[in-house]
């Protein structure tokens, strides 16, 4: 385990030497998300002023209006992560397809990201993210893409709000790094991170209330009956992390209109699933634990619960 303040880089390096069998490409892989997210992270503390709010008059392969900041963020995240070389194929959000960079023909890895979670809360200046997942190269082709989630060597996010925090696991326990914009490194803040047994808020979206199934309403209803708070951001990532801080419950289920949920298992569900269950937690879309859901397609959308494990096994007791 790294001391405070140390800086990431030094962790990773760390890190590796564990391990005498390690070739250094994962800590570059991780070092290139480090260095595209710092220039996200500038930019969205100066978006108000640098005029890249605002919608960019697209739609993306989800059906979403694409926010100036994505763009930003996706483009920065691909040139970063391309160049590297440590990246056979790349898939985001933003793209319908996977890319397959001319620089990661002899990658050891691929990457599923959300370049910027949240971005709906860009303009109200409420916390946003990015994420990312990381698996080993199989096949050569876009199936490595469907791996499931126990099998990502690497996973994690990271949060730009008050601070901007990454937050990852290589499989062995979770370490949260402050980013300290006067020195511009990120260093250890939370280390070995650990969700309490159990809670005292959950997060979800009470408005789809009326479309969910009976257990869940009944679950969320103990929830107030037993005195637990409220706590719903909106942003996945900022919902998240304070989960894995303090505990409780996040859930994003599937409703009525939503018959298989909204959050995408590569890049958003696996991944936190990933770091929560790594941190003690535990993971599941209501009937199996998300790490063993196996994907059909890049883009695939799952029902997520997460958090505490005792409050975790409650939910799996109603629905």
């Amino acid at each position: 385990m790294g001391q405070l303040g140390m800086d990431l880089n030094r962790f990773i390096l760390e890190e590796e030497r564990r391990y005498s069998y390690a070739t250094g490409s994962l800590s570059l892989a991780l070092t290139a998300i480090e260095s595209a997210t710092k220039i996200i992270a500038s930019h969205v503390r100066m978006a108000g002023l640098a005029n890249i709010l605002g919608k960019a008059g697209k739609v993306n392969v989800q059906g979403e209006e694409v926010q100036k900041l994505d763009e930003m963020s996706n483009n920065m995240m691909i040139r970063h992560l391309a160049d590297s070389g440590q990246f056979y194929a790349l898939a985001s959000e933003e793209l319908d397809d996977a890319i397959f960079p001319e620089k990661g023909r002899d990658g050891k890895y691929i990457i599923a990201f959300d370049p910027l979670d949240g971005s709906s809360n860009i303009d109200v200046n409420v916390n946003i993210g990015t994420i990312f997942s990381i698996h080993k190269k199989v096949s050569g082709t876009v199936e490595d893409f469907f791996q499931e989630g126990y099998k990502q060597v690497a996973a994690g996010y990271i949060v730009y709000g008050s601070s901007t925090m990454m937050v990852y696991s290589t499989g062995n326990g979770v370490n949260g790094f402050t980013l300290d914009p006067a020195v511009g490194l990120f260093l250890l803040s939370h280390p070995n991170m650990r969700l309490p047994e159990r809670g005292k808020t959950y997060s979800i979206n009470e408005s789809n209330y009326p479309g969910w199934e009976d257990g869940l309403r009944r679950y969320i209803d103990s929830l107030k009956q037993k005195g637990y708070t409220a706590r719903y951001i909106g942003s996945m990532v900022a919902d998240v992390h304070r989960t894995l801080i303090k505990g409780g419950v996040f859930a994003y289920p599937a409703d009525s209109k939503n018959k298989s949920g909204k959050l995408r298992l590569l890049y958003e569900a696996s991944p936190m699933a990933f770091l929560i269950e790594h941190a003690g937690g535990k993971a599941t879309t209501g009937k199996e634990d998300i790490l063993k859901v196996k994907p059909e397609s890049l883009h695939q959308r799952v029902p997520l619960f997460l958090g505490s494990s005792a409050d975790i096994e409650d939910l799996m007791g109603c629905l």
